[in-house]
């Protein structure tokens, strides 16, 4: 089942096409990357599947509904969420506390609830959520620590739990393995795909092709603000204008 289609998005800034008339389709329930070079339009399409951005022409459909026009909170709640490359916490905040700002739609209230203390029960929702969240991402015994504290490796796995807590559909990651040591960046890999079995498909854009060949089912590569292939890790390896465009000219 396709659970997200960029159909014909194109995104211009003034006399800038920063995405011109790019198409393709995500399936359910697999790890999708999105690559190219430098200001190949990785970003901008980010931003527009997100709400962040409107397309100029085209259409961006989730689960068959179109979002273009609409507020990232409204995306965000419809179960599109975005992790960003700079890893964006509250510092000052613990751990806990951090994921728990994820699980606002649980533990909204209002005056009714209020009343008839039916907030009160929301609020406990939302903080077992944050126990189950952490469980899952290996956070548990860190729950106290504030996250200034926590290495870049768990700082990462910690802003993906905070998007975890909102209970999202589909997983925008953005470069997750920047900066990171080769230990660092098996351990976020295996924690990509443990995201993934639990249900969540994922499309994330990454530099690391190590990391990308290894990890995703299918890629869609960019250049230029155009779609310039799709395929498998493999196909995509080997094929030639991808190897001029992105990797240099060597395989």
């Amino acid at each position: 089942m396709t659970i997200l289609k960029i159909d014909r998005v194109t995104k211009q800034f003034g006399g800038l096409t920063a995405l011109d008339q790019v198409s393709f389709a995500v399936e359910a329930g697999e790890i999708r990357g999105l690559i190219g070079p430098n200001g190949a339009g990785k970003s901008t399409m980010f931003k527009n599947i997100a709400g962040f951005y409107a397309p100029t022409s085209g259409d961006i459909l989730y689960q068959g509904q179109s979002i273009c026009g609409q507020k990232p909170h409204s995306i965000a709640e419809l179960g599109i969420v975005r992790t960003f490359q700079e890893t964006t916490l509250f510092q000052e905040l613990t751990v806990f506390e951090n994921v728990l700002v994820g699980c606002h739609k649980r533990a909204r209230s209002n005056l009714f609830n209020a009343i008839f203390r039916l907030d009160r029960e929301r609020q406990q929702m939302a903080a077992d959520k944050v126990i189950e969240v952490l469980e899952f991402m290996g956070l548990s015994d860190r729950r106290e620590q504030l996250a200034s504290e926590l290495p870049l490796g768990s700082q990462r796995a910690l802003a993906i739990s905070v998007a975890l807590a909102s209970e999202p559909s589909l997983l925008l990651m953005d470069e997750p393995f920047a900066g990171m040591n080769p230990e660092e960046t098996n351990h976020m890999m295996d924690l990509t795909r443990k995201v993934r079995e639990s249900g969540i498909t994922i499309v994330l854009v990454e530099h690391d092709m190590k990391a990308v060949m290894g990890l995703c089912n299918y890629l869609t590569v960019l250049n230029f603000g155009k779609l310039l292939a799709e395929g498998t890790p493999d196909e995509i390896r080997n094929n030639d204008r991808v190897i001029e465009a992105y990797l240099g000219g060597a395989k």
